[in-house]
Parts: C-alpha cells; structure tokens; sequence
C-alpha cells in the first residue's frame, strides 16, 4: 500500500490574491474592449444587431481565452500552493 505522504500543500494566499485581483483589472478591461471593439467594429462593418451580437460575442470568447492563459501563466510565477 502507498505510505501517505510526510509533507502536505499550503495554500499561499498573497500569491492567490495578488493574482486574482490583477485578473479582475485585466478582465475588466478585456471584457469591456471585446464588448466596445464589437459594437465599433459592428458599426463600421454596417453589420446590423445581429452582427453586432455575433461579433461581441466572438471577441467575448477570445477574451475568455486570454484570461485563462493569463491565469496559467500567472500561476506559474506565482505558485498557489507550497510544500510545508
């Protein structure tokens, strides 16, 4: 049988909470630029509302996978956990 382990993680908060509020900051402003560049290049486009949905939408989905790379590599920097 497998020996349980002589060392357990700890949750390092300052590292947890620096990175989740420079998320907050910069899912701010991505969310917000996918939202405004849509509408923008909607109006430029002529695209209409529909097109205009449909574009925010895609910029949306582009934003939700910058955050999450950004969060992956902000863990990495700033681990979330250590051994104790």
């Amino acid at each position: 049988m497998n020996a349980p382990s002589s060392s357990s993680r700890q949750i390092t908060w300052p590292s947890v909470i620096t990175v989740i509020s420079a998320a907050i900051l910069i899912g701010a402003e991505v969310f917000g630029a996918a939202f405004a560049g849509g509408w923008a290049l909607a109006i430029l486009f002529g695209l209409g509302d529909q097109g205009t949905h449909i574009l925010q939408a895609v910029l949306f989905a582009l934003g939700v996978l910058v955050m999450t790379a950004f969060i992956r590599t902000a863990q990495r920097i700033e681990p979330f956990t250590k051994r104790g």
